[in-house]
């Protein structure tokens, strides 16, 4: 059997771009328009979209793992260990949607319809309170110094907070009520240890996160002017394949002006 080659093929079909029939507002698309307008409109728009990045498999793993985890909670209805360890009353949400709703290719979907734009969002875990309010969850891993109680201020960190803001807006356009905060299953891979041993050991922690919708509506809106512009939008502050992609044409033109002589 030839050996599989992935080749990067920056033009997508024209049904997964915005007006074609496939394409929907997911919530990373939302995070992608926050970081840098150009590159949005050139990837779902002009459907040239950036390189992607390989998966990370073992966050992947871990994820699949907690999910099955929870799972198991979620048929018995009881509460995992770790919400009991940090008070929070509530079990997993149990759902005929559930999987739909984690599917990232389906998710949790809503018709915006001041924009007319239909938004979407694949989430990890949904737990429920006697109370009947739902608590959006996402499980999260990593490997770094210290115990992770909180979020910090760094610009993954605020991804994290609008990313179950975004949940939490579907779920409640879907005529659920649901908790303002939401918590980070996170697990720690400890990097100290004297050796592997064919093993990763983690600390696991609950991480409350204060979410917010208030800014949602107008962040659509702006989305949807961008969406329909005729002209480039903006470079994102911090976007650095904007600055890549203009300074190897400035490169290449010279080069191209000089070889025509």
């Amino acid at each position: 059997m030839a050996e599989y080659k992935y080749k990067y093929n920056p033009n997508r079909s024209s049904e997964w771009n915005y007006g074609g029939a496939k394409w929907k507002l997911s919530r990373s698309k939302i995070d992608f328009f926050m970081e840098c307008e150009r590159c949005f409109y050139a990837d779902n728009v002009l459907g040239t979209k950036r390189p992607g990045f390989p998966s990370f498999n073992l966050n992947i793993a871990v994820d699949e793992l907690f999910k099955k985890e929870f799972d198991v909670h979620r048929l018995a209805q009881t509460p995992h260990p770790i919400m009991t360890e940090y008070g929070v009353k509530a079990v997993p949400f149990q759902h005929k949607d559930m999987e739909t709703w984690r599917d990232p290719f389906v998710g949790i979907t809503h018709k915006h319809e001041p924009t007319g734009l239909i938004i979407s969002g694949g989430v990890d875990d949904i737990w429920v309170t006697p109370e009947n309010k739902l608590i959006i969850v996402d499980y999260k891993s990593t490997s770094k110094e210290g115990k992770i109680e909180k979020l910090g201020d760094t610009p993954w960190e605020q991804q994290y907070t609008r990313q179950l803001g975004i949940y939490r807006w579907l779920l409640e356009k879907n005529g659920f009520e649901v908790e303002e905060t939401g918590y980070l299953v996170y697990a720690n891979a400890d990097k100290d240890l004297p050796e592997f041993g064919n093993q990763l050991q983690f600390e696991t922690t609950l991480v409350p996160v204060q979410t917010s919708v208030d800014w949602i509506e107008e962040t659509l809106s702006d989305i949807k002017k961008c969406l329909d512009r005729k002209d480039l939008p903006p470079i994102g502050e911090n976007c650095e394949f904007c600055p890549y992609r203009e300074a190897v044409g400035k490169k290449f033109f010279a080069i191209h002006q000089q070889t025509k002589k």
